[in-house]
């Protein structure tokens, strides 16, 4: 089951392939948690590099998923505010890598709210293989404005 479909996920993130990494979001509760899918595909361009005969997901595009994933939390959990806005990502902390992804797995990724402070999100993010913790991290995202034209028409005044 699928609760927000591909194509929903399409008009929220601005990422498109090779670089959208959440597939459908399969739980969410508003201000509190959010589940997302990411299919692993042998087919995906990373792979030819990293590393041939022995392909694992790099550690970097799970976070990257993860960050994808707390975009649509945000997204979700306060939709009229977040109208014409973008999710950034700002930092990371405590990351851990605990097993390797690899074609074939299907990451679930799990996005809890730790804070939030107007424009500031918190998130603790687990991806998970099945029932394996394969990467934990704490993320902070902050949102602005889409579109430069609006901030440079404030800068200048007209």
């Amino acid at each position: 089951m699928s609760l927000i479909n591909p194509e929903e996920i399409l008009n929220i993130l601005p990422h498109r392939y090779p670089f959208l990494l959440v597939d459908r979001v399969i739980e969410f509760i508003p201000g509190d948690r959010l589940v997302a899918i990411k299919n692993v595909s042998f087919n995906e361009p990373h792979f030819q590099g990293h590393f041939p005969g022995n392909p694992v997901m790099p550690g970097v595009l799970i976070l990257e998923a993860m960050a994808q994933a707390g975009a649509l939390f945000a997204s979700y959990t306060d939709s009229e505010t977040m109208k014409d806005r973008l999710v950034y990502f700002m930092t990371i902390d405590r990351v851990r890598f605990r097993k390797p992804v690899v074609p074939g797995d299907q990451l679930r990724l799990v996005l809890t709210l730790a804070k939030r402070r107007r424009d500031i999100w918190r998130f603790v993010g687990k991806a998970y293989v099945g029932e394996d913790l394969v990467s934990e991290a704490l993320l902070m995202a902050m949102t602005r404005v889409n579109g430069g034209a609006e901030s440079n028409d404030a800068k200048t005044g007209e």
